[in-house]
């Protein structure tokens, strides 16, 4: 799976996700379909927990990943370097609900890896930190699942659903 590097982004794809240092190619390779369908370019910081080429990777993604928009970091630092837009993290200790909260339409929302989640000094760099409301003695959800409902209320919170 080659990366397409984008240089300038349609105005049909406004927002953005970024996965930090994904673990699980099941997991990447949805969410890859999901910003395939979406429209919404996809970007990776690296190292992620697999390798990239990985067939688990391209049988989640299965034949959306030729329409995929997707952008490969090596690290955290060349990801802020290319990309300075407000980053609005997804977490369990977000104070805000996903559902709640005014978006950007050039906001970048970004997920962290399934065993880590993410650093501190990239927690600190989010602009805003989402949560999605659920019962208390529940402790996530599914990183694929979480990105889909933040996505769709993003898309649709923005005027960005496709039509």
């Amino acid at each position: 799976i080659e990366p397409r590097h984008i240089i300038q982004v349609p105005e049909s794809m406004p927002l953005r996700v970024a996965l930090f240092q994904p673990d699980i190619p099941q997991n990447a390779g949805a969410i890859l379909r999901l910003c395939a369908c979406f429209g919404v370019p996809l970007e990776v910081i690296e190292p992620c927990g697999f390798v990239w080429t990985d067939a688990k990777l391209r049988r989640a993604g299965m034949d959306y990943i030729a329409s995929a928009h997707l952008t490969r970091h090596a690290n955290w630092d060349a990801f802020r370097a290319a990309r300075p837009e407000r980053l609005v993290l997804a977490t369990t200790k977000g104070a805000v609900s996903a559902y709640q909260f005014e978006y950007h339409t050039n906001d970048i929302l970004l997920f962290g890896s399934e065993g880590a989640g993410v650093p501190i000094d990239v927690h600190n760099a989010a602009g805003a930190r989402l949560r999605i409301p659920m019962r208390p003695e529940a402790r996530s959800l599914n990183v694929a699942m979480s990105a889909g409902m933040i996505l769709a209320e993003a898309l649709r919170a923005t005027d960005g659903l496709p039509q």
